[in-house]
């Protein structure tokens, strides 16, 4: 294992983290709140913690596969839990273990809140709090490669970070995609904010928005979320949501003029068909409650972006609605968005690559002697990935029901319990029931929270990270 050079990224993510929270201070600063105290007191922290474990000399610069890995979850969780503290020792969220809920939220885009009174909170820490969507939808480490130059083929740590089944270079070095990603990311959100601004909304809120629609995450700055705003704001966010669940290899494709291989992104397809099916339903399902089409468009529209694409906005209480719609809700949470997007969930080509292997089988069954190999896009999927995808299948219900099991003791209904999970594990937010998009996560015990916490970081690392920490064999000593 290379301490030396786990305890140097480490360090470095800290700087990173720490000059992050310069720009919350500011707006601190702006707004007269003394918020920016507190901030800046925990960003000199973290610079100064950051440059002294920096100090520690790699043994090798090339990483292998558990070490990026156990890089990754420690990352995570130390980001997490500095995150945290502006929040705590403003008292703003006076218990530790809620204020690293809320940051593990945030950075991980889920949008689980412990809030009870959201414009009860000061500017400079709510833009923290969405700004942690912002830095986590893409990717602290991918950040780190993008903006540090390093002689490291790193691409250990940005298969471990970045969502989806398999993740490879588009370009010869892992530096040059991360810095493509990032741009492409930061030019949708700035559009993203121009058109809010262009239509109306206050420029602090279209920040924080923005944030959250790019990182798909879901803290709004409001405590009826999106609701309030303009239809013309809502339907921006909409489509922008949508645009942040697609995997960016697709705007890789148009950036590079490669307009053929547009046409083979099979999970685009997939993504569009049924995120328009879920629409339809939904629609069909709530029509007669709200009794307009558009309303019911807009507000069907709206929700199902937002939580296939594991975003978390509202604009309506969709607790209110009735079984069909709720239910495609909870199957659109656990399909996700596209792998290589911002967004959660178990990811559509993982969906696709099920259906596929459950069909290969009917067919072996049928004609026994054939042999015909799984293809996603036009080509054939290696066995190495479909076995990937089943252990991670495997993985994420093991996860799923004990921390189903652990939760349960705090005594909430089988409907809030089962949707908290879902909602935490696949980075979505709101719930059904206690935890509706009305509701929160402050009346769970400590215990519950911490298990979410577990699962709200496993979910965007795609669990595999967070279990190898906890393999004694990580540890041990050639």
């Amino acid at each position: 294992m290379n301490y030396g050079k786990i305890i140097h990224t480490l360090g470095v993510l800290l700087q990173v983290e720490g000059l992050l929270m310069s720009i919350p201070m500011l707006v601190g600063i702006l707004y007269r709140e003394s918020c920016w105290i507190w901030l800046g007191s925990v960003m000199v922290g973290a610079i100064l913690l950051g440059t002294l474990l920096r100090q520690k000399k790699s043994t090798r610069e090339r990483i292998h596969a558990k070490e990026g890995f156990v890089i990754t979850a420690l990352s995570w969780i130390l980001l997490s839990i500095v995150g945290a503290c502006p929040f705590w020792i403003s008292g703003e969220i006076p218990s530790f273990i809620d204020a690293v809920f809320e940051s593990a939220s945030g950075f991980t885009t889920t949008g689980a809140s412990i809030l009870t009174n959201i414009e009860g909170m000061s500017h400079g820490l709510l833009f923290w709090r969405s700004l942690t969507h912002w830095i986590g939808g893409m990717g602290v480490l991918v950040f780190i490669l993008a903006v540090l130059p390093s002689d490291a083929d790193d691409m250990y740590l940005m298969k471990a970070e970045s969502p989806g089944p398999s993740v490879q270079k588009m370009l010869p070095k892992v530096r040059q995609t991360a810095m493509i990603l990032y741009g492409i990311y930061l030019a949708l959100t700035i559009l993203n904010i121009l058109l809010l601004l262009i239509f109306g909304m206050p420029a602090f809120d279209a920040f924080c928005l923005s944030f959250g629609a790019a990182g798909t995450g879901g803290f709004g700055v409001k405590n009826d979320s999106i609701a309030g705003y303009s239809t013309s704001c809502q339907v921006i966010i909409t489509i922008f949501m949508l645009l942040f669940g697609i995997n960016f290899k697709l705007y890789f494709l148009i950036l590079f003029r490669k307009f053929k291989d547009i046409l083979k992104c099979e999970e685009i397809l997939w993504y569009t068909i049924i995120y328009c099916g879920a629409v339809m339903f939904v629609v069909i399902g709530i029509l007669k409650d709200v009794g307009s089409f558009g309303t019911a468009l807009k507000d069907g529209a709206f929700q199902v972006a937002s939580i296939m694409t594991t975003t978390g906005y509202a604009t309506a209480d969709f607790n209110l609605w009735g079984s069909m719609p709720k239910a495609i809700l909870v199957m659109v949470m656990f399909i996700g968005a596209c792998a290589g997007s911002t967004g959660g969930g178990i990811k559509v080509s993982r969906c696709i690559l099920y259906f596929k292997q459950v069909k290969s089988e009917l067919s072996h069954f049928i004609h026994p002697r054939s042999v015909k190999k799984i293809r996603l896009e036009g080509k054939a999927v290696e066995k190495e990935t479909l076995r990937t995808s089943n252990v991670f299948l495997m993985a994420y219900i093991l996860i799923f029901v004990v921390s189903l099991l652990i939760i349960s003791f705090d005594g909430f209904d089988l409907e809030s319990t089962f949707t908290a999970v879902a909602a935490t594990q696949n980075n979505i937010g709101p719930g059904l029931g206690v935890v509706g998009p009305t509701g929160g996560y402050f009346a769970f015990s400590g215990l519950s929270k911490t298990v979410m916490i577990f699962d709200m970081i496993a979910g965007r690392l795609e669990l595999f990270p967070m279990l190898i920490l906890f393999a004694p064999s990580t540890w041990r000593r050639k």
